[in-house]
């Protein structure tokens, strides 16, 4: 197709518009603009295909036949337009709106506050894909993700929603008054880790003593790892705001704590979101806010 060759957009909607109308006041209502801007319109494509489209002799303009031509073909063209429009948004609303998360983050944040979403927006079905490994956002897929790190993804639209450092903590009953001054004193123990996830992974790689853990290690979904830290089975690295009733209730303490800068994210494609995704994100901004003010008070 030779677009160079087509007529400005603009003036053939405001054609189409008159066309379907037959009236210049009710094309510019229907576009939302003026009849003059909609007369001008009409000047601007007659000259642009150096033809006359609109019969001005008489009291009422009517159109040419070079202008009953172009009508059809316009009204075709649009019409075939706004149908695909109205189908591909039909099937994005039905579609659920598909948020990607880690278990642990679904047990200690989303789940506790979902229901406020849910009641804001009962239209909107959901589906929450918890799991430890992170999955590739693909159109038609994933819309969302709520990812822990330092936010260095490239390619996507990622914005912070949690920072909260990495913190070691275990149960007191477990440790038996012993001196932990370095991860080292704490390798004959027993480890807890998230499936799939690689957060102690990676505290304990930047602490050099990865491959030298001699205690026990289990692996288990993230709504059950704190269960199981809080019961004394073992040692866990965990987000610190997830443990931090835990740790001022003397149920935990606090080991090490990881670097700063390091949280959970907002991960989405770039481009235009779908109208469910752009309200998601949204809510989950407004609770970042109100965790800003709190922190701020």
């Amino acid at each position: 197709m030779d677009w160079l060759s087509l007529p400005p957009l603009a003036a053939l909607r405001a054609f189409s518009a008159y066309a379907e109308h037959g009236n210049l006041a009710k094309a510019g209502a229907a576009l939302n603009v003026s009849h003059a801007a909609i007369s001008q319109q009409l000047r601007s494509l007659e000259d642009y295909l150096g033809t006359p489209l609109l019969d001005r002799s008489g009291r009422a303009l009517e159109l040419t036949e070079d202008g009953k031509h172009l009508a059809q073909a316009v009204l075709l063209g649009f019409g075939a337009i706004q149908s695909a429009v109205q189908d591909l948004s039909a099937q994005g609303a039905a579609r659920p709106l598909h948020i990607s998360c880690t278990p642990m983050f679904a047990a200690n944040w989303l789940m506790p506050r979902l229901a406020e979403f849910r009641m804001q927006h009962p239209e909107i079905d959901l589906v929450i894909d918890p799991r430890g490994e992170v999955v590739a956002l693909q159109p038609g897929g994933v819309d969302i993700a709520l990812r822990y790190g330092d936010g260095n993804w490239a390619g996507l639209e990622v914005e912070i929603l949690l920072c909260s450092p990495m913190v070691v903590v275990a149960n007191p009953s477990l440790l038996q008054d012993r001196s932990v001054q370095a991860p080292e004193d704490l390798l004959d123990l027993p480890w807890l880790e998230e499936l799939g996830t690689t957060e102690a992974a990676h505290w304990l790689r930047s602490r050099g003593v990865a491959e030298v853990i001699r205690g026990a290690s289990l692996k288990l979904p993230g709504n059950l790892l704190m269960q199981a830290v809080r019961e004394g089975q073992g040692v866990a690295v965990s987000v610190r705001d997830f443990v931090s009733e835990d740790l001022e209730a003397g149920r935990l303490v606090e080991l090490f704590t990881g670097s700063e800068g390091r949280g959970y994210h907002i991960v989405t494609r770039p481009g235009v979101q779908r109208v469910q995704a752009r309200r998601f994100v949204s809510w989950l901004r407004r609770h970042r806010k109100a965790k800003d003010l709190e922190r701020d008070r």
